[in-house]
């Protein structure tokens, strides 16, 4: 058998060689954010322009770069399918150029594996090291499953990729060319944190005991709740996106994961994404376990955890409790991920929280996110009877074991003060407050 080395010399290629061993009608499947072979993918686009291949379809995940399916000269030939919306998704699909597949994203192995056709599986990576093996890096997600459905791989060698070892694991012989595209890796900006999002951090923190286990999501409220927690002691994390607000949490030695029943001394996650703080930080990190979504995200797991706290963000909620996260009326902004899993996880765990936190009001105090009803054509994401605890600068809201007059009139407590009449005009005249 030929050594790592020489097969790999024997695969290397060049991106364009590689999209041109792509036949037409074939579906391709990336993973998300970082693990998406921009090269690969560009190259691919580019023969759809040209009329080289036809009636492509490619998976997507959360992108974080400009994905040529879903541009309009392209789209007709190389169609985007996304599982959740990234940026370049999000304006491709609004427009009519690709397609959404809903789902949770815990599910999403089991769908490669049972329901959807897939040829080409293609990904970014480190390095090969030197038993002939290269990581996934950061992801786990469903990488696993695209492995073992897909007919041909391909993978994009990226340097500055982290490595993780407990990520899925593609072996030289297994792959069906590489090439080499060493680029800075996307990461977001660091962002100062406004006063709103500083108070309800505030306020989650102070819900949140030592010794609790965490899963945070992105953006200004979950950064501040990291923020709020660098006192607490004994802490742990278990959750799908690892962030750099964690990485500060560790480092401060407010996480341990000492307290954790499984994988006690870990962080798990599923994805990891943020500075290069945080790819620093995972890279060669044994205590950080980047294992598959259906593992992670697992209701059941989530709850084995006593005193689990999930925090999570939403676009609307109304006076139900019902919750959207992932589009605004018709218009599509994400998709469910792990929002309902991780607050059902946290009810069920002993001593659990779940948090939906977002700021009152949307575009300058003009619109509030607290509403009679969702507006028309939204999605919910999580529903009434899952919903626990909705936070904004004005306080929370404890909805779960209440009716719906209760929920009512907690969630009017802590709308913007602007928007408390009319929302007690409208409970009203729906015969909810007498």
């Amino acid at each position: 058998m030929k050594d790592y080395l020489t097969q790999y010399k024997e695969k290397l290629t060049s991106a364009e060689e590689i999209a041109s061993r792509i036949q037409s009608g074939q579906y391709i499947a990336t993973d998300n954010m970082l693990a998406a072979p921009i090269a690969i993918l560009n190259a691919i686009g580019s023969r759809a322009e040209k009329n080289l291949v036809k009636g492509l379809s490619v998976y997507t995940t959360l992108d974080v770069y400009d994905y040529p399916c879903f541009k309009p000269e392209i789209a007709e030939n190389f169609r985007g399918i996304s599982w959740f919306c990234g940026a370049s998704a999000r304006k491709g699909i609004n427009s009519g150029l690709g397609d959404v597949l809903p789902g949770y994203y815990r599910d999403f192995p089991r769908i490669v594996r049972d329901s959807r056709p897939m040829d080409v599986f293609c990904a970014a990576v480190g390095p090969m090291d030197k038993h002939g093996y290269f990581t996934m890096g950061t992801v786990g997600s469903q990488s696993e499953a695209c492995i073992e459905k897909a007919k041909y791989i391909y993978l994009e060698i990226n340097e500055n990729m982290p490595r993780v070892s407990s990520a899925p694991l593609i072996h030289i012989s297994q792959v069906d060319g590489v090439c080499e595209n060493t680029i800075p890796l996307k990461g977001l900006p660091q962002v100062e944190l406004d006063e709103k999002s500083k108070l309800i951090g505030q306020l989650i923190a102070e819900e949140i005991p030592n010794g609790a286990t965490l899963q945070l999501g992105i953006g200004a409220i979950p950064d501040a709740v990291g923020t709020a927690l660098m006192s607490k002691r004994n802490l742990g994390i278990h959750t799908e996106m690892f962030t750099d607000s964690m990485v500060g949490l560790l480092e401060c030695g407010a996480v341990d994961n000492t307290m954790k029943p499984i994988h006690r001394g870990r962080t798990v996650c599923t994805f990891a994404y943020g500075s290069q703080r945080l790819y620093d930080y995972i890279d060669d990190n044994p205590s950080v376990l980047m294992l598959p979504v259906d593992y992670v995200n697992d209701v059941q797991r989530i709850a084995s955890h006593p005193n689990f706290m999930s925090i999570n963000s939403a676009l609307e909620v109304d006076f139900f409790g019902q919750t959207a996260a992932e589009s605004v009326g018709t218009f599509q902004i994400s998709g469910t991920g792990g929002q309902v899993d991780y607050v059902r996880g946290a009810v069920e765990s002993k001593g659990g929280k779940s948090f939906i936190a977002f700021h009152s009001t949307a575009k300058d105090d003009t619109i509030s996110r607290i509403v009679p009803m969702l507006t028309q054509g939204a999605i919910v994401t999580t529903s009434k009877n899952d919903i626990d605890n909705i936070v904004t600068e004005y306080g929370i809201a404890r909805l779960r074991g209440r009716t719906l007059s209760e929920r009512t009139k907690a969630l009017i407590a802590i709308a913007h003060p602007k928007f408390r009449e009319e929302l007690t005009f409208a409970a009203k005249k729906q015969n909810i407050l007498i």
